[in-house]
């Protein structure tokens, strides 16, 4: 995973939208304590960054050191550089979280790129038990106006397709076929997932800098095929000014939370 992000951590700290206080408060609510929480795949720590206002402590990793430079320095979290593949001993000896003493693990957008067994056999192991609470997360495609979505539906789903990797489809698919051995949350009756609507403005440039965040924008272009090519680019200016003005604009998107919890 870390690969695919590498040479655009800074338009994905820059240009991923972040995530909304209702979110971590729902979370928060079903995870007893608050003391240790960890933000698995944090890239440049938008969750972290959140999780740090609720949780005593947060040990924020991830596998690309690029995107860990870019991540917001604050003094209750401890960022990580991790191997792709974490055994036990190195969640002991880099993560400093021994058996059954984590509160809380996150994963925001990126569970989809894990070996999803043998993570989940490390969540099992370092969760507090019992009710230690996981709680996974994706987003899919924000949406601004008829004209713009459209065109954007469109460049997503025939320009884009032929880079995206296969776990892409679990996102496609709001995580809603995604493996996830948990038993639910007090309160709920189901892992998920949940929705969660949230908003942010964007001008037209941010709106560039995201889709260049994607790691299928990034894979065409090693390949030498430039997505946002003048024309491409010129069309999303049109129908970004088709209702008037060409400023910031609100993108909604919508957020699929998995959570669960460890038994005994």
């Amino acid at each position: 995973m870390a690969d695919l992000f590498l040479k655009q951590s800074k338009q994905y700290a820059v240009g991923r939208p972040g995530y909304p206080e209702k979110l971590f408060q729902f979370i928060a609510s079903k995870a007893p304590a608050h003391d240790l929480a960890w933000d698995v795949g944090t890239g440049t720590g938008q969750a972290a960054r959140s999780l740090a206002e609720i949780y005593k402590n947060v040990v924020a990793t991830d596998t690309s050191q690029t995107q860990l430079e870019c991540a917001p320095k604050l003094p209750n979290v401890r960022y990580v550089h991790t191997s792709a593949v974490l055994t036990i001993p190195e969640i002991e000896q880099k993560v400093l979280a021994p058996k059954s003493s984590v509160d809380l693990v996150t994963i925001a957008q990126a569970l989809h790129w894990f070996d999803l067994p043998s993570f989940y056999e490390q969540v099992k192991w370092v969760l507090k038990k019992p009710n230690g609470v996981i709680a996974a997360w994706c987003y899919t495609l924000p949406r601004i106006n008829n004209n713009v979505d459209t065109l954007f539906g469109r460049f997503y789903s025939i320009d884009v397709e032929p880079y995206w990797e296969p776990p892409r489809k679990l996102v496609d698919n709001k995580y809603s076929t995604i493996d996830f051995p948990f038993e639910p949350v007090s309160g709920e009756g189901s892992t998920g997932p949940f929705e969660f609507a949230a908003e942010t403005l964007m001008g037209l440039d941010d709106f560039f800098t995201y889709l260049r965040s994607w790691s299928g924008y990034q894979t065409a272009k090693d390949k030498g095929v430039e997505l946002l090519n003048e024309d491409v680019m010129e069309q999303f200016k049109q129908a970004w000014n088709v209702d008037g003005g060409d400023g910031q604009k609100v993108v909604n998107y919508t957020i699929y939370l998995r959570i669960g919890r460890v038994g005994n």
